[in-house]
């Protein structure tokens, strides 16, 4: 493990300031590509809720680390005949019980342990040689960085959908921060394209730099391979603006934030 050990295990070091150079330069890389309004919600109305491409014709299954109290967004799958994967080791039993449901009690972990699972074993353990693409639906707390370090390209390969919330994005300040989120971001736009962004609002925008950086945002990829397959529905004349029309506040009780210009490109 690199990357100053992974930035002390995700803990991160005091380093000095990102210039402002560096992060305008990190801003177009996560940016949105458009493909209309291609989408579907799963999940909650609020928090636990997941815009994401209306793309799941052949998804054999989704693997569903961090589970909590909810499981609406697995529901919405099982309704279609997809069965999920859920690992949480804070929790002895699943909230609802389901024959598509599947439980391991262990937290998703770069490492594999008696209470710990990496994303790598899970899946082969899973599937095995199974061919067929799969959904990742992660929230784990801001453990999402050494998971996607960890896991080999293959196994991220085997998913066509992604939505990962990430935490600690205020960490882009620091130089230490800035470099694990950018290599994280990185390994994953060489298979996968950014298609939406929510904030979340438990907590608001930070400027930074002269830009505003939510904390915590869900952030939904499409592997590359299937962009074609859901440009071809795309209005040549669409326009990529947020919030979308399924978005929702993860806390209707908490002032909504809506997503920073800087975060998408509304020329496109």
């Amino acid at each position: 493990m690199s990357i100053k050990n992974l930035l002390l295990r995700n803990g991160i070091f005091c380093s000095r300031v990102t210039s402002h150079s560096k992060l305008k330069s990190f801003f177009p890389m996560v940016w949105p590509i458009p493909i209309g309004n291609n989408f579907v919600r799963l999940g909650a109305d609020y928090d636990g809720g997941y815009v994401i491409p209306n793309d799941l014709n052949g998804i054999k299954a989704c693997f569903s680390p961090g589970v909590g109290n909810i499981s609406k967004f697995e529901e919405d799958l099982a309704l279609l005949g997809i069965p999920s994967y859920m690992a949480d080791g804070s929790i002895n039993q699943l909230p609802i019980q389901n024959s598509e449901f599947h439980f391991t009690k262990k937290f998703l972990s770069d490492r594999s342990t008696k209470t710990e699972i990496r994303l790598n074993d899970w899946v082969s353990n899973v599937v095995g040689d199974e061919t067929g693409d799969f959904i990742l639906q992660m929230d784990i707390e801001g453990g999402e960085y050494a998971v996607i370090y960890d896991t080999p390209v293959e196994i991220l390969k085997k998913f066509r959908i992604l939505a990962i919330e990430f935490h600690k994005l205020d960490l882009l300040a620091s130089s230490g921060g800035f470099e694990l989120i950018r290599f994280t971001f990185s390994k994953l736009l060489k298979i996968f394209s950014v298609v939406h962004i929510h904030p979340n609002n438990y907590r608001k925008p930070i400027s930074i730099g002269g830009f505003l950086i939510p904390p915590i945002m869900e952030f939904t990829f499409l592997r590359n391979d299937r962009i074609g397959h859901i440009k071809k529905k795309v209005d040549k004349d669409f326009k990529l603006s947020f919030p979308h029309y399924l978005d929702t506040p993860n806390k209707p009780t908490k002032l909504n934030y809506t997503l920073p210009e800087c975060w998408y490109n509304p020329k496109n």
